[in-house]
């Protein structure tokens, strides 16, 4: 029986989190320049900023620091 619940929550884990690593590289490109219109930046800015963007790694959101 816990073999069953095990088992089940690893399947369970493994669907909802390979959806965050299923990014191709025009869908990060596409999220890269979305980021730089919204920064409203233009030339060299923009070009840097998607180069940038396009090189990274994904990484975890940084922590709220608390009040």
């Amino acid at each position: 029986m816990y073999r069953r619940a095990f088992v089940a929550a690893l399947v369970a884990a493994m669907v909802f989190a390979t959806p965050a690593f299923a990014i191709t590289a025009k869908e990060k490109m596409d999220t890269c320049k979305f980021g730089a219109a919204d920064q409203k930046l233009t030339g060299k800015k923009e070009q840097d900023f998607v180069k940038k963007c396009m090189a990274s790694e994904r990484a975890p959101a940084p922590a709220a620091k608390a009040k």
